[in-house]
């Protein structure tokens, strides 16, 4: 990810930094608090070993989604899934619990107020991804690094430890297909960019956080089609999905940025480029329409879920989101090419 050069920031003085220092501790605790609402359906976390690659993910009613997205992190070589159903029922969680490489638990308790299930997620990393390279990622997100199709993701946590490098951060791109989402339906098992196969290749801003040094990315065909009104207010695409845990660590805001802020720097502030991937998005399926009208019945999403009624609001007029500089996805080399991820020095 290329360096950004930001307007107005300034160091963050001692007060800031012992203020983030008292917020890493308070999220902790909330953490800790969260725990009581999980309810342990099965827990194969005893088979976890010293150097295995763990994936935390919190869903909803995803049956549809998941043997691509179990069968696609296993190909990478993720070791262990630990899932928390927030109230699934639609046969997620009785899948999930058949798999021998998944632990789970459930809860029905309020995602809004489990801070959208970063809590959840902060409590199990803590508890289970002490010394562990951990991926936080959602069932319709994808990770694609350097060399992915040809390294194991081993091969990059090896190359992040040679190196000293505690985070790896991912934008989050946006696909989608070419005519109506719901054109084609969805089937399970199915790689979703077999239908979802294009994306917006460069209308995006990258901004700083000066607070806790992360980037701010938006853009993309949400921004372009769901608030082109506002496209300030269009979601944030930057992710740090990939973290060497230590149970000191902790979330803030979904992937977008944790505490110690020093690992948000997955950019380099000095001209050059560190490695970093992205976050392939098969959110715009045919499926979207129907999650959106839950959504928006349920009321647990960020803003009074107001990402899901620009959904509602647009898909109600049209279902295209392709438009003539759209591009098709071929490989990770084309990202690299088109400057939404780098393999910095990794070669």
């Amino acid at each position: 990810m290329v360096a950004v050069a930001g307007r107005g920031g300034q160091a963050v003085g001692i007060l800031s930094a012992y203020g983030l220092r008292l917020a890493r501790k308070r999220w902790r605790f909330r953490a800790f608090r969260k725990r009581r609402e999980l309810s342990a359906v099965v827990d194969r976390t005893g088979r976890i070993r010293g150097r295995d690659l763990l994936l935390f993910s919190t869903l909803r009613n995803e049956r549809l989604r998941l043997p691509y997205f179990l069968r696609y992190y296993r190909e990478l070589g993720i070791d262990h899934f630990l899932v928390v159903d927030n109230g699934s029922d639609d046969g997620s969680r009785e899948y999930l619990a058949q798999q021998p490489d998944v632990s789970l638990w459930t809860t029905e308790a309020s995602y809004k107020r489990a801070r959208f299930g970063v809590d959840w997620l902060n409590w199990l990393q803590m508890r289970h991804g002490h010394g562990h390279w951990c991926l936080v990622v959602d069932p319709d997100e994808f990770l694609v690094y350097p060399f992915c199709d040809t390294r194991p993701l081993r091969a990059l946590t090896d190359w992040l430890d040679a190196s000293s490098i505690r985070s790896f951060g991912a934008m989050l791109l946006d696909m989608y297909p070419k005519g109506p989402i719901d054109a084609q339906p969805y089937r399970e098992g199915q790689d979703p960019f077999e239908i979802a196969a294009w994306f917006d290749s460069g209308n995006y801003t990258i901004s700083r956080n000066w607070l806790y040094n992360n980037l701010w990315i938006q853009g993309g065909p949400r921004a372009r089609m769901f608030f082109a009104d506002d496209p300030a207010r269009a979601p944030a695409l930057n992710k740090i999905p990939l973290v060497k845990w230590h149970r000191s660590y902790a979330y803030v805001s979904s992937t977008h940025m944790l505490l110690p802020r020093g690992l948000n720097l997955v950019y380099d502030e000095w001209g050059g480029e560190k490695a970093s991937g992205c976050l392939l998005h098969a959110k715009f399926l045919h499926t979207l329409t129907g999650k959106a009208e839950e959504e928006l019945r349920r009321g647990q999403h960020y803003a009074g879920s107001a990402e899901y009624r620009a959904y509602a609001a647009t898909l109600a007029e049209t279902r295209d989101l392709w438009c003539k500089w759209s591009e098709k996805y071929i490989n990770w080399r084309q990202l690299e090419i088109l400057g939404l991820m780098s393999k910095g020095n990794w070669a």
